[in-house]
């Protein structure tokens, strides 16, 4: 194969990682909505119940070629940086 027959599906993959992109994007907005509404109730950053919740919601809608183990170490990157997110933005408002 040519380069030039793979550009297609390389484009797809271009297209879709900035559809991840905006979508992690939209997610870290709605962690810091929830950041500031857990600060207002004095409620801690780390919910560890949530967070296998999460886990467990992503695994049971993998329908696709990843395993269920990567789909959650994927997630558990995001979160971790959701968490990192959280933290970092509020920590000049205490």
């Amino acid at each position: 194969m040519t380069e030039e027959e793979f550009k297609p599906l390389r484009n797809e993959i271009d297209q879709i990682d900035r559809q991840i992109v905006d979508l992690l994007n939209q997610r870290a907005q709605r962690v810091l909505e929830i950041g500031l509404m857990k600060r207002s109730r004095g409620l801690p950053v780390y919910s560890p119940e949530r967070e296998e919740e999460v886990l467990t919601l992503v695994k049971e809608a993998n329908q696709g070629k990843l395993s269920d183990e990567a789909v959650q170490r994927l997630f558990e990157r995001i979160i971790d940086e959701s968490r990192r997110l959280e933290r970092e933005t509020h920590e000049g408002d205490e």
